[in-house]
């Protein structure tokens, strides 16, 4: 692993107990309630919710908050968030986060509980997330009736983590993360064994960003392209050419990857349009390159349409930076699964192209993300936003775990320099 040692202090009844809290009690209470959260997770998953949409998310999330003697915030459109009361006020609270919204894909599989809702699901395991916080949630309650939570935890349960403009801003705009010490996640690894957590220290996402470039000439005829400003070449110049400009104008280890994803132009064959489109992504690995490379598309795109007489323009929305996982924080997370589920089953993790909106927390405070194995042993490696995904239910408890023994550990790892 690359997180820094830890030290834990020395607590009655071991570090194992004070990782696990009192006598084990975060496990006993996960493993007690492993019935009720897959019964969670599968109702969530039937009534998979659009980004910005998720207002029977966002009800049933408070059910299940309110009967555990809590009090959820909800926030102005959809979302939450609830805080479980430490004994410490002068502490500043732990927050764990959840994304809450499905994706627009259709579900593939034929569970019992596959979506009910015709071209939505839950793709990308954000059932999972809200059901392990959840799950945290009853073990910290149960820990703090007992007196021995002495920091406070704030639940986030985020909209429209897919969708941009994404949740993260939003739910920060209203203050959520104000008093907040450091901030944990989890997300969904289906190439991973449930059992695992893959950990990182410093990026483990890259910055993902919308493109869009639209061009405009004069059509006509093909038996005339002379006469025309050939706005089909050149929109496959620029489909072709950019992306390559790119990689030889950045260096090549900030890792900037722009892909298309759909390419629209014209209706005829025997007719050159007049205005088309390109739609795509940037990923940078680099928070540095990220910045510099807004300035940079408008220029090689400038440079590359000027041979066509095309007149185009780049529209590039800041999406999300890097999450970058503090050492301090990811120390805390890879203490807290190891007493979970064994050191030999933290692993390391590479960093990857996808993107994640909990990248914008960790602007504002420390914190970390895990990748949660969710794949069962021996079984096939699914993808995430497909919509045949499977999900080995054993991770909901491991996630719970994992979450609330952090908030626990918070106050027990300490660096060594």
């Amino acid at each position: 692993m690359q997180a820094q040692q830890v030290q834990q202090e020395q607590h009655p009844g071991g570090p194992e107990q004070a990782m696990l809290g009192p006598d084990g009690l975060i496990m006993r209470t996960v493993h007690e309630r492993s019935d009720h959260l897959r019964g969670i997770r599968r109702h969530l998953h039937r009534h998979p919710e659009l980004s910005h949409e998720e207002y029977g998310t966002t009800d049933y999330i408070a059910e299940q908050l309110e009967a555990l003697g809590l009090k959820p915030v909800r926030m102005p459109r959809t979302g939450l968030i609830c805080d479980v009361s430490g004994s410490d006020p002068s502490l500043k609270p732990v927050a764990l986060r959840a994304d809450m919204d499905a994706l627009g894909i259709p579900e593939l599989s034929t569970v019992s509980f596959r979506s009910s809702v015709e071209g939505v699901s839950h793709s990308c395991g954000h059932d999972v997330h809200m059901s392990a916080v959840l799950g945290a949630a009853m073990a910290l309650v149960r820990v703090a009736e007992e007196g021995h939570l002495r920091r406070g935890v704030r639940l986030i349960f985020q909209p429209s983590e897919e969708r941009h403009p994404c949740g993260a801003l939003e739910l920060i705009g209203e203050g959520v993360l104000d008093g907040v010490d450091s901030i944990f996640a989890l997300h969904c690894d289906p190439g991973v064994d449930v059992g695992h957590v893959g950990l990182k220290v410093g990026p483990i996402t890259s910055a993902t960003d919308p493109v869009k470039v639209q061009v405009r000439g004069a059509g006509g005829h093909t038996s005339r392209p002379h006469l025309t400003q050939d706005l089909v070449f050149a929109l496959s110049s620029i489909a072709t050419g950019l992306p390559a400009a790119l990689t030889r104008r950045m260096d090549p280890r900030s890792g900037v990857n722009l892909t298309w994803g759909s390419i629209h132009a014209g209706s005829a064959f025997n007719a050159i349009p007049s205005a088309g489109t390109l739609e795509g992504t940037l990923r940078c690995l680099d928070h540095d390159a990220w910045d510099r490379a807004e300035e940079l598309l408008e220029e090689l795109l400038a440079d590359l349409v000027r041979p066509w007489g095309v007149e185009a323009r780049v529209t590039h929305d800041r999406g999300v930076p890097p999450v970058s996982n503090s050492a301090s924080s990811t120390a805390v997370l890879e203490a807290a699964a190891s007493s979970v589920l064994g050191r030999e089953n933290v692993d390391p993790t590479a960093q990857s192209l996808g993107g994640e909106d909990f990248a914008w927390y960790l602007e504002k405070v420390p914190g970390a993300l895990a990748r949660l194995g969710t794949r069962t042993p021996g079984g096939r490696s699914y993808d995430l936003h497909m919509g045949d995904l499977m999900i080995d239910e054993r991770a909901i408890g491991n996630g719970a775990a994992v979450l609330a023994t952090a908030c626990l550990q918070r106050d027990l790892v300490t660096q060594r320099g």
